[in-house]
């Protein structure tokens, strides 16, 4: 769970790219503006007096040598101005210093006088945080409420943060390069020139030229190819700025349902379609029932090259996952409910600013468990939720419970890089929060129902906290009479603004059932004589992933174990010590590592040879750093062969774990 690691076989089809289906009516822009943005800290744009009607973006792209490249791009902004001479004569967006604007114009009314081109307006660029800058353009005259504006920008961009160019040796197939987007949380100023604030919502379409042999796709509702290795793309529902992203690589598709396929390098594709076939409709399905209407058309995967440093990102009708999920038995697929539930929590009703990022993860984990529980029972849901649990425990361990992150509503105070205020508690101590009102209302199917009316409500709209609050007390007028916002102990304000473990959690009891046979498993197997007969009477075949991960987990804590029995667990689990699921091949190699059993370090070597996903590659160099003389040999050895794969924050990261540099 993370919020957020050759040429067609046949030509693309037209207009069946991700998201071709047919999508959901548009919703009334006028609805979607009637509402103020949010003041957000993170954003240097005059966002506030503007509404931006629709985005389109002109881009080229071209590949240099040594994993770089270039993209020249002209972004046009239709914008409407909401309030008389709101901010005078200027618009501000953000920007980054990485990309270079050489020209802004106002363009003439549609059929009315002018110049074509436009008219060239003075544009300045000026300082305004480490993660980004704020362009100022000076318009003509201050404008009237209700003027419409249609301004383009010329620009190149490349370095930033929010552009990622990976060499050959950083993607599957090794032979060409690739270059991805991810904009969240504030990257995508780095990308194009936009109100890069959640607050803010419009539709989107982009013209994207690549170089032969290669294939571009985008978050978008509609995808044609063109002559000139040119694709098309219209997003046709409202949007924040980050969810906008782009691939180009060598890649191709495969159909795994009705409205969904998988696109992966050539050498995934086949393993890809796989895993999915018939996977992501059932997932669809059950969140259609409990949510409401899938409003995106389509639900597209994209598998990411290994260097990918994410679990994936809910790019709206193409998710980017990393490869890692590719386990070859399924036994990961489940982890795509959580990306999916984002198409009604986060894409469709959005966190207003960063500050309130709970909003869209906390409800996500809630909504993923109920679609798990639906399809893989209750016990197996609390088991995964236990799981959830035990990180932000240690997470809240690690930073102290009163630390100022460990509240659902922070504070980003200016110059703070959202990014850095991420971690385990809007996710989990949210998921609480929102189990919290389910346990108030004390019927599930009469919750499901407010959710549902809660997606209705705010759809296509960036919210907080107070409105979905608001909204949860209109909705249950009896809950609002007995003063449910203000049970001393678990005040909805104690919960939005107090640091600190949630004062309400959820019943997990239900997973005891598969928890208390791992852990007696775990027991028998850290004793000092192993009693085989009682370990060979435990029949794990049947045990799926979570209930194998909480038995490594056991195992890990009751580590090192009494010489020897380490070594009678890896030739007993075959399914453990040989296992292609990430999940399973970290713990294993974890556990390897804490009882210095060197004569499977290769299976180290060899996970982070495989993949440079965040969450897995860290905790690894960590545990050989941690370790013997043979273990630090080993890290040092495995990093500089596989360093030219990673991502260059991952770089800076183990190198910082290694002593080798300042991250």
């Amino acid at each position: 769970q993370e919020c957020g690691d050759g040429c067609f076989a046949a030509p693309p089809r037209r207009g069946r790219g991700p998201g071709a289906a047919m999508a959901a009516p548009v919703p009334d822009a006028a609805a979607v503006r009637a509402r103020a943005p949010v003041r957000d800290a993170a954003s240097a744009s005059s966002a506030g007096p503007w509404s931006l009607l629709h985005l389109h973006l002109d881009l080229r792209v071209s590949f240099a040598a040594a994993g770089a490249g270039r993209l020249q791009g002209r972004a046009r902004l239709e914008l409407r101005c909401e309030r008389d001479g709101a901010g005078g004569a200027e618009l501000r967006l953000d920007a980054h210093p990485a990309l270079a604007v050489s020209r802004a114009a106002l363009l003439p009314p549609p059929g009315g006088p002018g110049d074509a081109a436009g008219q060239t307006l003075p544009v300045e660029s000026r300082p305004f945080a480490s993660y980004g800058s704020a362009l100022h353009i000076t318009l003509p005259q201050a404008p009237r409420a209700g003027q419409l504006l249609t301004l383009v920008i010329d620009y190149e961009a490349g370095e930033g943060p929010g552009v990622c160019w990976l060499s050959p040796e950083q993607t599957a197939g090794k032979q060409k390069p690739y270059m991805y987007t991810q904009g969240q949380a504030v990257l995508n100023r780095s990308f194009f020139p936009c109100f890069d604030t959640p607050s803010v919502k419009f539709t989107y379409s982009a013209t994207v030229k690549v170089p032969e042999g290669f294939t571009a796709v985008m978050s978008a509702t509609s995808w044609e190819k063109q002559k000139d290795n040119t694709f098309v793309f219209k997003m046709s529902q409202p949007i924040p700025s980050y969810l906008i992203a782009l691939v180009v690589g060598d890649i191709v598709s495969a159909d795994v349902g009705p409205r969904s396929r998988v696109w992966a390098e050539p050498c995934l594709i086949e393993a890809a379609k796989k895993e999915y076939d018939g996977v992501i409709e059932e997932f669809l399905v059950v969140g259609e029932k409990l949510f409401g209407p899938y409003v995106w058309g389509r639900y597209d995967i994209l598998f990411m090259p290994p260097s990918f440093p994410f679990g994936g990102m809910e790019n709206p009708c193409l998710t980017f996952v990393t490869p890692c999920l590719l386990a070859g038995d399924r036994s990961l697929a489940d982890v795509i409910i959580h990306e999916i539930s984002h198409s009604w929590f986060g894409n469709l009703v959005t966190n207003a600013s960063w500050g309130e990022f709970w909003l869209n993860e906390g409800f996500t984990m809630y909504a993923q468990r109920r679609i798990s529980t639906e399809v893989y029972g209750l016990p197996y849901t609390c088991l995964e939720a236990a799981t959830g649990r035990a990180l932000l425990r240690q997470h809240m361990d690690a930073t102290g419970e009163d630390h100022p992150l460990n509240k659902l509503r922070v504070v980003i105070e200016p110059g703070i890089n959202p990014d850095d205020t991420y971690n385990e508690t809007p996710y989990e101590k949210g998921y609480c929060f929102v189990s919290y009102l389910a346990h108030l209302v004390g019927n599930q199917s009469k919750f499901d129902a407010f959710l549902q009316a809660y997606v209705n409500r705010f759809k296509f709209q960036s919210i907080t906290a107070d409105d979905t609050l608001g909204f949860f007390l209109e909705y249950f007028p009896e809950l609002k009479e007995k003063g449910v916002d203000s049970i001393p102990g678990f005040e909805f304000d104690r919960w939005l603004n107090t640091p600190g473990w949630p004062p309400y959690l959820p019943d997990l009891s239900p997973g005891q059932q598969l928890m208390r046979p791992a852990e007696e498993l775990a027991e028998l197997w850290a004793a000092d004589s192993l009693n085989m007969e009682a370990i060979e009477a435990v029949d794990i075949m049947g045990w799926r992933t979570y209930q194998l991960v909480y038995f490594l987990d056991q195992i890990l804590q009751k580590s090192p174990l009494p010489e020897g029995n380490v070594k009678r667990l890896s030739k007993m689990y075959p399914k453990i010590s040989k296992a292609q699921n990430a999940e399973l091949r970290l713990r294993w190699c974890q556990i390897v590592l804490k009882n210095n059993l060197e004569a499977e370090y290769s299976k180290v070597k060899d996970f982070l040879h495989s993949q440079g996903k965040q969450k897995y590659t860290l905790p690894l160099y960590r545990a050989m750093w941690g370790g013997s003389e043979a273990a630090r040999a080993l890290a040092m050895e495995t990093f500089s062969a596989t360093a030219p794969q990673l991502h260059v924050n991952v770089q800076n990261y183990v190198k910082k774990i290694l002593g080798l540099a300042e991250a």
